[in-house]
């Protein structure tokens, strides 16, 4: 990465649970040298993407971020169209359901709801950055983009977070292609043990995958009925939030939802 990538990384440490952040955990977190990373914040802080209180001189996000968000959701609009298309995901399927944007190589979490139905059910920080080869939205992502963002995925090194996880080649090679052929991503404990997962993308006016809806539970309730439940539902949610971006669903994807039943 270069000097700015490196910089705006350090970004991605930060989540509801860990607000703020000093210069000696930045530096464990970064595996860089203090001096480093005292420039790459003191860069940060400068443009308000940062700022640090003047007492415990710990970081937190900054001014910037703030005002970079609103204008985003002024110019596309999309996080309260979303938040509503997966509440009713979550009713319809009595499960916990989320949607995520493309960020680079990984999906950030733009809107989830859990559904109180269950006491036992998946949670998860709306922080949380998400891997492409270990998730189902990320399959979901793969098999509805260019190939070139496989092989980036796959020169990546994919890091292995279960036993299940397709972190060789063959493995997420095979994996990406079963989603192509069905329409949905689906992981079984490929990111979270004991956590199933399914999502299909959604798509811009340019018919590019820019982000997922998905479902995920635990793998001790999945049935052949939810599993079929959750399909329906997901094709309806990845429908409406391609609908919100004024895109439309590509026909290879239409074709493989039929194959699949739906």
């Amino acid at each position: 990465m270069g000097t700015i990538s490196n910089a705006l990384s350090l970004l991605n440490h930060y989540s509801e649970t860990r607000a703020e952040i000093g210069l000696a955990e930045f530096k464990q977190l970064s595996g860089r040298d203090k001096a480093t990373t005292y420039r790459y914040l003191t860069e940060l802080v400068d443009f308000g993407l940062l700022e640090q209180d003047p007492v415990s001189r710990h970081y937190r996000l900054g001014p910037a971020v703030l005002r970079l968000a609103n204008v985003r959701e002024s110019v596309f609009p999309l996080r309260n169209a979303i938040q509503a298309i997966i509440d009713r995901l979550s009713e319809a399927t009595s499960e916990t359901a989320h949607a995520s944007l493309m960020q680079g190589l990984t999906l950030s979490t733009l809107a989830k709801r859990e559904s109180p139905k269950h006491a036992a059910r998946v949670s998860f920080s709306q922080s949380q950055i998400i891997p492409l080869h270990a998730t189902a939205s990320g399959l979901a992502i793969l098999a509805t983009s260019d190939d070139k963002l496989l092989e980036q995925v796959i020169k990546g090194t994919p890091e292995r977070y279960t036993v299940f996880t397709h972190a060789d080649e063959a493995a997420l090679r095979d994996a990406v292609a079963k989603a192509a052929q069905s329409g949905f991503g689906i992981s079984d404990q490929g990111y979270e043990e004991e956590v199933y997962g399914i999502a299909v993308p959604f798509f811009d006016e340019h018919a590019c995958a820019i982000g997922t809806v998905a479902v995920a539970c635990p793998t001790s309730r999945v049935s052949p009925e939810l599993t079929e439940l959750v399909k329906r539902e997901l094709i309806v949610a990845g429908r409406a939030s391609t609908k919100t971006r004024g895109g439309t669903i590509p026909a290879k994807l239409e074709e493989a939802w039929s194959r699949s039943g739906f």
